[in-house]
């Protein structure tokens, strides 16, 4: 990890010339640049740009940065510019909502600080009027001691004018948890802090060791970015008022909450009003080629989720009818009636203006995914430990009584998943759902409670963190299969591999494809592209 103190002390240490994360840096300078660029939430006539700046002389609490926005990379066409001031207590991040920039063009640009000079970016204006295509990288779950962002890497290089970041950006665990001990203990890709990050100057640790890959400062040096967090960015199965990651001796909850957030708002790219505690769910409009709504299933005011092993007491058929009523009770939210009024009426003004399509950018499955029917001999030779043969029993029991496989997606809010999917049926054009958070890829044909077709749904695979073949690992020939058997509204499914998702939407049809990594944990990889799938206008299915 490079942090703020690491530079500081190199700095101070006499050294002639520092390489941190890849760029030169000059002992002599005022400040230093220390983790690239970026740029995020554009709009037709403005976008935000990143940069973290930090000062030589570390009792500086405050200076001036310039920043500069140009047609053409030599900046010998400028078209605006500005200051902006690099902050301590916003851990030397700056961010400039650029205004004044024309619709649907490509600029770059820097941050010039006493003589020191950013990496330039580029980023793109969201278009008005009319358009031909549009082609978006959906991306998920980076694990930086999973292994190497190669699917970042292959983004950057990819002709995209736009990235959705569904979540889980960093991961909250302290070190050597959720890890792979080959990315540890070969590829040196350890955590900081080593402990579990609570505090605010914890979650910017975390944060500013991602941002030295350079994997991922370079997709974002290329394409503007929005995003939206999970539960890692926060901790691990956050809903409003707790986490299944948090306990009474990591101190208060909303402290946390409140520590996570502004870290978030502080390292990315993403426009928020004053304070930075702000709802994270917004729209963006792509011409008349769609709608992006992005929304907050994982804090905003999503209940409790429930797992079979804490809310199911047993396996009598009274006993799993009473989980089943407790799971469909009509109040119970993923999204709070603020957020499905909103919205409402977001997919109501998208209709009214003619957008072609309305896509959802939100974190967890809404397809209804059954739990898949395995029995030992699925697994091979794979060595079973007993709680791995107790989990097979057990997943056997809710299969039969027609429960669905996880309860932290849609499918543990089911009665707030029909409201929604009414609604898409009745003021979408042509949704399409993007989910991250599983690690595998996944394609549905959504229906309402009618069994109707509403829109389809795409699942991102992870970038790195370990899918279902992590524990679950049968046959993936004999998973998909289970899995198709027993859900319905299931397209296709991958369950095995790591990538990121391209997504091609036309006034005709919306094409996704999932591009996917060979290797995690070797410098030299290479990619397979999975056949692409096709929704067609007013189709509302995969065909």
């Amino acid at each position: 990890m490079v942090d703020r103190r690491t530079v500081l002390k190199g700095i101070t240490s006499g050294a002639g010339v520092l390489a941190l994360s890849g760029f030169q840096i000059s002992a002599d300078a005022a400040a230093y640049f220390t983790h690239g660029v970026a740029s995020g939430d554009p709009l037709a006539d403005r976008v935000i740009l990143w940069s973290r700046v930090v000062p030589a002389k570390p009792d500086i609490e405050e200076f001036d940065c310039e920043w500069q926005i140009a047609a053409t990379a030599d900046f010998t066409l400028p078209v605006t510019s500005g200051t902006v001031r690099s902050l301590r207590k916003h851990d030397y991040t700056v961010k400039v909502d650029a205004l004044g920039l024309e619709p649907g063009q490509k600029y770059f640009y820097r941050f010039i600080c006493n003589g020191s000079i950013s990496p330039t970016g580029e980023t793109k204006t969201l278009p008005i009027g009319e358009l031909s295509s549009y082609r978006i990288g959906v991306a998920s779950c980076s694990n930086y001691p999973q292994g190497y962002f190669h699917a970042y890497r292959h983004m950057a290089q990819s002709q995209l004018d736009l990235v959705i970041h569904l979540g889980d950006y960093i991961y909250e665990y302290a070190e050597g948890r959720y890890a792979n001990p080959i990315a540890l203990e070969k590829l040196g890709r350890h955590v900081e802090p080593q402990h579990e990050i609570i505090t605010l100057e914890d979650y910017r640790m975390r944060y500013g060791l991602y941002r030295t890959d350079r994997d991922l400062q370079l997709v974002h040096q290329r394409h503007p970015f929005v995003c939206v967090w999970d539960d890692h960015e926060l901790t691990n199965n956050t809903w409003r008022d707790g986490a299944q990651n948090h306990n009474e001796g990591e101190g208060d909850f909303y402290e946390r909450m409140k520590h996570a957030r502004q870290a978030y708002h502080e390292w990315m790219p993403i426009r928020v009003t004053e304070g930075d505690q702000s709802p994270i769910y917004r729209q963006f409009s792509i011409g008349q080629l769609a709608d992006l709504i992005m929304l907050d299933t994982r804090l905003h005011a999503r209940q409790r989720g429930y797992s079979y092993q804490q809310d199911l007491a047993g396996s009598s058929e009274r006993e799993i009818e009473a989980f089943r009523e407790q799971l469909n009770a009509p109040d119970r939210t993923l999204l709070g009636e603020d957020q499905e009024a909103w919205l409402n009426d977001e997919l109501k003004a998208s209709k009214a203006r003619g957008a072609t399509w309305q896509i959802l950018g939100q974190q967890v499955l809404m397809g209804k995914v059954g739990t898949p029917m395995l029995t030992k001999s699925d697994f091979g030779t794979a060595q079973l430990t007993e709680r791995r043969q107790q989990y097979i029993d057990r997943l056997a029991t809710i299969s039969d009584a027609g429960l669905p496989f996880n309860l932290d997606a849609w499918d543990g809010y089911p009665a707030c998943r029909n409201r929604v999917l009414t609604a898409m049926k009745t003021h979408g054009n042509n949704p399409v759902v993007l989910a991250g958070d599983t690690h595998n890829a996944w394609a549905f044909n959504l229906r309402d409670p009618q069994n109707q077709s509403v829109g389809v749904e795409i699942g991102t695979p992870g970038i790195t963190s370990p899918g279902l073949e992590s524990f679950l690992p049968a046959n993936s020939d004999r998973l998909r299969q289970a899995l198709m058997s027993s859900s319905p509204e299931l397209f296709e499914v991958d369950t095995e591999h790591r990538g990121w998702t391209e997504l091609t939407l036309t006034p005709t049809k919306m094409t996704a494809q999932w591009h996917f990594v060979d290797s995690i944990l070797d410098k030299n990889f290479s990619v397979t592209s999975a056949l692409p799938i096709t929704c067609e206008v007013e189709k509302r299915q995969f065909s």
